[in-house]
């Protein structure tokens, strides 16, 4: 459900935008425990992907029991790892041909499935629980030699304060740098109650100690001290093109611009596999 309002966004005010926000802020009146125990279905329940992908020959699959529950990871290769994250309602089967050409460059690829998505456990999604899944997956590494996101898995990866990332390199694909007035952006264009989502927004605040005001990307990226290379697509509907460019003027950041692969296609493009050789130059 909660992929609808992220994922559709459309500037014109229309009738099923105005009758959420009716019902919503009806429900919420007349029965604010039912209202939000529902926001939370609906704003936090990921569509798991469910699409069959082909599987590279010596895939491993490995669950790791972290604080979000049992993480499914899924490594190919051998030699210094880097680790893939992928974003809301994704896999870590879209970076199954990344991985591969990762593994042939001589590295092992490692993938692994958020809380609520993919193969992994839990039933909620939301960044606080991206990043702490994230941080008891490197915990099981001995180290790490870079690190790989898409869409949400960047700004997971950027407010990470976990110790082996330091100095690493980051391949960005698609990063939704500006996370946090997207989110409400997003959410405010769907019609749902506003104040519903800041009341389930406060709960996961308060539970994880972090504040969605101290949430922010593009801040962290511009302290980041590795070497950050961003492959963006120009016409990127749900992650904005324009932060990306930004920040690769700001900062000592590369990007590497496409067009026409949108936000999904990209994980497949040679520009991507570009990007990862140009870490390794």
């Amino acid at each position: 459900m909660s992929s609808k309002i992220y994922f559709q966004k459309s500037g014109k005010v229309n009738v099923r935008r105005q009758l959420v926000n009716l019902s919503t802020r009806l429900h919420h009146r007349l029965a604010p425990k039912h209202a939000k125990k529902v926001a939370m279905k609906v704003l936090l329940t990921p569509e798991r992907n469910k699409r069959p992908t082909p599987v590279p020959e010596g895939l491993v699959r490995q669950p790791i029991m972290t604080s979000e529950g049992m993480i499914m990871t899924y490594s190919l290769g051998e030699g210094p790892t880097w680790v893939l994250g992928h974003g809301w309602s994704g896999s870590a089967t879209q970076f199954f041909p990344l991985m591969v050409h990762i593994a042939a460059a001589g590295f092992k690829a490692l993938a692994f499935d958020n809380p609520a998505h993919g193969e992994s456990e839990g039933q909620y999604g939301h960044l606080p629980g991206f990043v702490r899944a994230l941080d008891g997956v490197l915990d099981a590494q001995s180290s790490i030699a870079g690190v790989i996101a898409h869409s949400m898995g960047g700004a997971m990866v950027l407010e990470s304060q976990h110790a082996s990332l330091v100095g690493k390199p980051v391949l960005l694909v698609a990063p939704v740098l500006n996370y946090t007035d997207n989110l409400i952006s997003a959410v405010e264009h769907s019609g749902y109650s506003m104040k519903l989502f800041h009341e389930v927004v406060d709960d996961i605040a308060q539970a994880y100690q972090y504040p969605l005001s101290h949430i922010d990307p593009a801040a962290k990226l511009a302290q980041w001290q590795g070497k950050v290379v961003i492959v963006h697509d120009r016409q990127d509907r749900f992650a904005a093109f324009s932060e990306s460019e930004l920040a690769a003027h700001n900062h000592h950041v590369t990007l590497i611009a496409t067009e026409g692969l949108g936000h999904g296609r990209i994980l497949q493009s040679d520009q991507l596999r570009q990007g990862f050789d140009l870490l390794l130059a």
